[in-house]
């Protein structure tokens, strides 16, 4: 249940950075969502790594949500202190390349749909993390249009439809 709750999240923050991204959301708006799933998902982490039944797997899963936390409060950072985002861009590319072998591993080893479809989420959230690193490190402003509409797409099929079904139990994992 705890994965549904923060994909759903995950979901909501993708979507509304993408049209923050395409001009649709002001600076000072867009800090709120961050801030609430960024503590939304360091909450999930925590209990995963540190609550009942914490193992290795679950360690695992706590380090990679971190990644979603870490880059929610940044972004919300920089839009409060007007920061130029070269940093958090670099952040990014290290996201970016720490979700290749997160997705190989998930690949190699899946044996459902949703386990398919969870390394194939890896792979567009590294897609998605290397597009920042671009615009926010590169400075490729070029690419910013293209990255909110992706970002937009990706909250929909990587977090919110997802995390809607799990929560409802229209979608049930095996244990």
């Amino acid at each position: 249940m705890l994965l549904g709750l923060a994909l759903f999240w995950v979901g909501a923050v993708l979507f509304l950075n993408g049209i923050w991204l395409l001009g649709k959301i002001d600076d000072r708006e867009i800090p709120v969502i961050d801030v609430f799933v960024g503590f939304v998902t360091l909450a999930v982490a925590l209990y995963s790594a540190f609550g009942p039944g914490a193992n290795l797997a679950t360690i695992k899963a706590a380090a990679l949500t971190l990644l979603f936390s870490f880059t929610y409060f940044w972004v919300a950072w920089n839009r409060w202190n007007n920061a130029d985002g070269r940093g958090l861009g670099w952040f990014c590319l290290f996201v970016a390349i720490t979700t290749v072998p997160v997705f190989f591993q998930g690949f190699s080893t899946a044996h459902t749909v949703w386990d398919y479809w969870f390394a194939i989420c890896w792979l567009s959230w590294g897609s998605l993390w290397f597009l920042f690193f671009l615009i926010l490190a590169l400075r490729m402003q070029n690419l910013t249009r293209f990255t909110g509409a992706f970002c937009t797409l990706q909250g929909i099929y990587t977090g919110w439809i997802p995390g809607y079904l799990l929560l409802t139990g229209a979608l049930a994992l095996k244990k």
